[in-house]
């Protein structure tokens, strides 16, 4: 980016972006140095692709007027603690409203694509029309700026994503690689894609552990425009780490919300897995389709007992010393490592292990490690097999697909590998469409079409407000079993005023776990960006600029069909109340009903007009 001032958000027009378009149907390929309409410009990511998003009219995810835009936050790339994030936007194959139009989405993940992208000299790539052929896209660093090239990719057809990854680096040193698997391939049948994320760890041991950005299908949408992967290729640009930028990242790592997932051996619970250690006090950790049932089934795949029988090794993204997943493999009969399974992180284990009532460590890993390959939204995926499984046990009768119960491993495979390979569109499509078509859509535990993360919807009825998939654009999943917030005008205040701010990290380019508990609106925020830019953003500025592009996608969401009644957890949470659950039950219409009325009460005068100023 080029910076003509120091103010950004006073003066945006006088910061530029580097933006490389390509037209995939002719193969035209254009750069520009756009000016910023705005302090979410200037920050990049969603707040910046949303803008442009809305600028379209879009009523089917499939045409060649929907684009994918890769892009990356203002501090991607940058010495602060976490920053490696890439996005890639576009309207959703699967999250849409009733009226049957898609909804403006973005995906994002960790791993190193996103900094050697940022680090070839581009900001943001934006793909119209589609390939008549299957391509692979190199960016890549000159002497002249970024280049952009189309590589046949006909070769990578059927391969998994970590082997299109592996196929890759062998044609390109010093690169990092975005990849498809043959989920997002076979675009048609299977709409919850996912980006596989290339990682240090990954490419210099040759295992499995990519980073994915799963949510809302973006790989399908990648898959529809006939690109495999995505390579960025370019010398690291990282400079000394300034002692203001030093004094922040210490803070990240022993402070805020990162200290609770640091490793057993720093005093931290494990990773995001401690999350089911915390559930289970409540019997609220999801089991068989989010309905608990106050056993202990959950506590067998706690990490103290799984570590009995495989090998565990905490591991973190690259430069990032928060350590918030596990690398799950066999343990040897002499008690040394062996085969890799898989990354273990809280929303697939659970989603593809727990809640599907597989409650065997190493069978989850095989799950996940298969939706892994086949590039599948863990979340989506797990919730929507989830829905199958409980449709089947109402109706041992009559059950649709393969008969598979909860607790059927082998049966759940095929569900995963079926819909990978695009057989099996029942579960591809997603849980909505396939509870409508069923006629039983009330344990259907998605919102607005986007299947919820592994928090009970009991205990968050801030999921109804969430622009993304939950817990990444409404960090109200906590504020009952961690804060122990039950009465109406936290909540209130939660959801309209402190807890959207957790989106602010899919502008900027960081982790959440850089301060999950306030957003971006962080004196080392403003540190950071005083180091890395000379820029001078205040912290109100930040949060200000967070709420419009909040409530910018939620316009977004309007203007595609959205009425507010759809803005509601599943109906199961509400109409037939879990006993088991040792939390207040959010999700009665007695708190609901009022909570809704404040909550939009606040946010529709501010959506008035709100697209019509972008």
């Amino acid at each position: 980016m080029k910076f003509q001032t120091t103010d950004p958000a006073a003066n945006p027009s006088k910061v530029f972006y580097k933006r490389s378009t390509v037209d995939l149907t002719s193969g035209a390929i254009t750069f520009a140095d756009v000016p910023c309409r705005n302090l979410e410009d200037v920050l990049g990511g969603f707040g910046r692709s949303f803008q442009d998003l809305a600028a379209r009219r879009i009523i089917e995810a499939y045409c060649d007027e929907n684009p994918l835009i890769v892009n990356t936050g203002l501090l991607t790339g940058s010495t602060a603690m976490t920053g490696l994030r890439t996005y890639f936007s576009g309207y959703s194959p699967i999250k849409g409203s009733l009226a049957g139009l898609p909804a403006a989405m973005w995906s994002t993940g960790s791993g190193k694509f996103g900094a050697k992208f940022k680090w070839t000299g581009l900001d943001e790539l934006v793909f119209e029309g589609r390939s008549s052929q299957p391509v692979y896209v190199v960016i890549s660093e000159s002497d002249s700026g970024p280049q952009v090239t189309l590589k046949p990719a006909a070769h990578l057809l059927g391969l998994s994503t970590h082997a299109k990854i592996m196929a890759l680096q062998k044609d390109y040193d010093n690169a990092h690689f975005a990849a498809i698997g043959p989920a997002g391939e076979n675009w048609r049948e299977n709409f919850m894609g996912a980006v596989a994320l290339s990682t240090e760890n990954q490419l210099k041991s040759g295992d499995d552990k990519c980073r994915f950005a799963g949510r809302g299908g973006m790989g399908s949408l990648m898959g529809y425009k006939n690109i495999l992967a995505l390579v960025a290729q370019s010398s690291d640009k990282l400079k000394a780490v300034s002692e203001a930028v030093k004094k922040v990242n210490i803070n990240v790592v022993k402070g805020g919300g990162s200290a609770r997932i640091q490793p057993l051996s720093r005093g931290g619970g494990g990773g995001t897995w401690a999350a089911y250690d915390v559930l289970q006090e409540f019997n609220a950790v999801p089991l068989n389709n989010f309905r608990p049932q106050g056993n202990d089934l959950p506590e067998r795949l706690f990490r103290s007992n799984v570590e009995k029988n495989y090998d565990i090794k905490s591991e973190a993204c690259y430069r990032c010393g928060i350590t918030c997943h596990n690398n799950v493999a066999e343990k040897n009969a002499d008690g040394n490592r062996g085969e890799f399974l898989a990354k273990f992180d809280y929303e697939p284990l659970n989603l593809l292990g727990t809640n599907l009532g597989v409650h065997d460590a190493g069978q989850a890993a095989r799950l996940i490690q298969l939706g892994d390959n086949y590039g599948m939204d863990a979340i989506s995926l797990g919730v929507t097999i989830a829905y199958a499984l409980s449709y089947n046990a109402r109706h041992p009768e009559q059950p649709i697909l393969n008969g598979a119960t909860f607790g059927d491993y082998e049966k759940i495979r095929d569900l995963v590998s079926e819909a990978g390979e695009g057989r099996l569109p029942e579960i591809g499509k997603g849980s909505m469409r396939l509870s409508h078509s069923l006629g039983e859509p009330g344990y259907a535990y998605h919102v607005k079409g986007l299947e919820i993360p592994a928090y009970q919807p009991e205990t968050n009825p801030g999921y109804a407000w969430a622009i993304a998939g939950g817990h990444m654009s409404m960090g109200t999943y906590g504020l009952l079993t961690r804060e122990g917030k039950s009465d109406l005008e936290s909540w209130v205040t939660g959801i309209t005023v402190d807890k959207l701010q957790i989106v602010g990290f899919d502008m900027i380019g960081l982790c959440k776990f850089f301060d999950i508990a306030k957003g971006i609106g962080t004196q080392m925020v403003v540190d950071c960006l005083k180091s890395e830019f000379n820029l001078d953003v205040s912290i109100d500025e930040l949060r200000a600029a967070v709420r419009r592009a909040f409530l910018r996608g939620m316009a977004l969401e309007f203007r595609q069909g959205y009425t507010k009644a759809e803005y509601c957890l599943p109906a199961e949470a509400s109409d037939d109340p879990n006993p088991h659950i040792k939390l207040p039950n959010l999700a009665s219409p007695e708190f609901t009903g009022p909570l809704a009325q404040r909550v939009w009460a606040v946010f529709e005068p501010e959506l008035n007009g709100l697209l019509e100023s972008t």
